[in-house]
C-alpha cells in the first residue's frame, strides 16, 4: 500500500467522520434549539434543502413544529436509518398496526393519541421525512378499516385543517411539487 493511498483512506475517513459528527441547528415552535446530526438531516428533504443552500452556522426555523414532536422524530430516524420501514402492504390487511407493520417497533411508536399523531403527521410532511408520512397515513387508515361512516367521524381530518396555518399549506405544496 502506497503512502499516497493510504493518506487517501484516513483523509477519506476523517471526511467521512466530519460530515457524520456535522450537527445541523434547528429552532423550535417553543423557541428550543435541537442539533441534529447529518445522517439523520439526510432523511429530511426540507432540512437537507435548507443547509445546502445555507451557512453550516445558520439555524433551521420550524415554528409549527413542537419540541417534543421534533424529538419523537429524531427517534424515529435514528431507528430508521438502521431499520428501514418495510413498503406497508396496501390496502391494510388489517386494523391493527402489529399486524400491518414487519417491525414491531414502529407499531409501538406510532401508538400515540390521535392530537399527537396528527402532529407527527403535519411535521413528517413538512420536513419531507416519506417513511413517517406512510406509517403515520396507515395508522389513521387502520383507525378506519372496517368502520361505518359514523364510526369514522371521530377519527376527523378536521384537526389538521384546523391547525394548518399557511406555512403548513406552502410547506405541503412545495414538497408536493417534487
Amino acid at each position: 500500500v502506497s503512502t499516497q493511498s493510504t493518506w487517501g483512506l484516513l483523509f477519506g475517513f476523517a471526511k467521512n467522520m466530519a460530515e457524520e459528527s456535522y450537527k445541523g441547528k434547528i429552532r423550535t415552535q417553543e423557541g428550543d434549539l435541537i442539533q441534529v446530526e447529518n445522517s439523520i438531516i439526510n432523511m429530511s428533504e426540507l432540512i437537507k434543502t435548507k443547509l445546502e443552500s445555507s451557512s453550516p452556522e445558520e439555524e433551521i426555523l420550524l415554528p409549527n413544529v413542537k419540541t417534543a414532536i421534533l424529538n419523537k422524530i429524531i427517534g424515529f430516524c435514528k431507528y430508521a436509518k438502521e431499520n428501514p420501514l418495510a413498503e406497508i402492504e396496501k390496502p391494510l390487511k388489517s386494523a391493527n398496526m402489529q399486524d400491518v407493520v414487519s417491525d414491531k417497533w414502529y407499531a409501538d411508536f406510532i401508538d400515540v393519541d390521535q392530537e399527537i399523531l396528527f402532529e407527527l403527521i403535519l411535521a413528517a410532511d413538512c420536513l419531507g421525512i416519506k417513511s413517517l408520512i406512510q406509517l403515520g397515513c396507515a395508522t389513521v387508515a387502520s383507525m378506519m378499516k372496517n368502520k361505518s361512516p359514523a364510526e369514522i367521524r371521530p377519527v376527523s381530518y378536521t384537526h389538521l385543517r384546523a391547525h394548518e396555518t399557511r406555512e403548513d399549506l406552502v410547506c405541503r405544496l412545495l414538497l408536493e411539487k417534487k
